[in-house]
């Protein structure tokens, strides 16, 4: 079971781990030739969401900062695997990077095999937002409240639906999280995508979804309700909104945007990639002020990179794969929690 002492013991690997790489990261130059040709970010979901967006803001960026084109390049299917398998075989020279949504971590636990692993075939490069996500549902439900919707479906187990843009996606793993520490139970509808499922929301098809806080225009509107949001405190983005941890104690579901590149890219040219990825993010004129505006809006936190020059571990990740560590003991809690193994292969 996932507990406070896991959150206990990542904090202080946190604390601890720059003074494991200091005297390495002095001995490493900070600058090196890279880049000399175009760098592709691939992005494993489709164009046009929060995680192609912001992975479009940050190319942009870096392009003018390197003086070479860094391009976005979409390979979605099969929960993420297929771009993220793309990245683990590419060379390691830093010309192709991983844009992550967080699906490598929790893909270890829903898939019996995988042509990578999530820790070896991967350098983490930096975090790049944070995400938390927001608890929807049409105007037609009688639930006004986080306690009203509970009451509801508690008085019909099993009979409403709770719509996901896809088995084993972090929404998944939000409402799958809410659902064991709430004792609700409740039919999974999984969708293709993002945009099927709200579209399917809206019109009272589905009973419940939970999405980005890009979809909160539509509660803004008049659309559909929303009821709660999915971080341990309220989203500045909707401070009205109450978090499910008001209701139901100890919950929390925080997911993240990471760049990755393969294993054995050279340290110095992962961290040269994360300091001009902090440079990128910190910009207050060139590229902060629609970012951080964008971020805003949608319930995002920006994380500023932890450069460390000849470090492969990134320290914001911690040691031996810490950061992803923790992201597969929470995932694998929740998907062994959910009897997912028919889902698995």
């Amino acid at each position: 079971m996932f507990t406070r002492r896991h959150l206990f013991g990542l904090s202080a690997i946190q604390a601890f781990a720059p003074n494991l790489f200091i005297r390495e990261g002095r001995t490493q130059t900070a600058t090196v030739g890279y880049p000399t040709k175009p760098v592709r970010i691939i992005v494993p979901v489709a164009a046009g969401g929060p995680t192609d967006i912001v992975a479009r803001m940050l190319a942009e960026k870096l392009s003018a900062m390197w003086s070479q084109q860094v391009f976005i390049e979409n390979r979605p299917g099969a929960g993420n695997n297929i771009g993220s398998e793309y990245v683990a075989r590419s060379d390691p020279d830093g010309y192709t990077v991983l844009f992550d949504p967080g699906a490598i971590a929790a893909n270890t636990s829903l898939y019996r095999k995988l042509s990578y692993d999530a820790i070896a075939d991967f350098a983490p490069v930096s975090l790049v937002t944070r995400v938390e996500f927001f608890m929807f549902v049409p105007n037609s439900s009688p639930a006004h409240s986080l306690k009203e919707f509970v009451d509801y479906v508690r008085s019909r187990p099993g009979q409403l639906t709770m719509a996901s843009p896809g088995t084993g996606s972090a929404p998944y793993l939000a409402e799958m999280l809410f659902l064991q520490m709430a004792d609700i139970k409740m039919t999974h509808v999984p969708y293709r995508g993002a945009a099927p499922a709200f579209s399917d929301l809206i019109p009272g098809r589905v009973d419940c979804y939970f999405g980005s806080g890009t979809l909160l225009s539509y509660s803004r509107s008049g659309q559909v309700r929303v009821l709660a949001s999915t971080g341990p405190t309220r989203n500045v983005a909707a401070p009205d909104v109450p978090a499910i941890a008001e209701y139901v104690p100890g919950y929390e579901f925080v997911s993240s945007q990471a760049l990755f590149v393969p294993a054995k890219t050279p340290r110095e040219i992962v961290g040269k990639i994360s300091a001009d990825t902090n440079t990128a993010l910190s910009d207050p004129v060139a590229f902060r002020a629609g970012y951080s505006d964008y971020l805003r809006n949608a319930g995002m936190a920006q994380i500023t990179a932890i450069a460390v020059p000849g470090a492969a571990a990134i320290l914001i990740f911690t040691v031996g794969g810490g950061f992803i560590g923790y992201r597969q003991a929470r995932a694998g809690h929740v998907i062994r929690a959910e009897g997912m193994s028919r889902f698995l292969r």
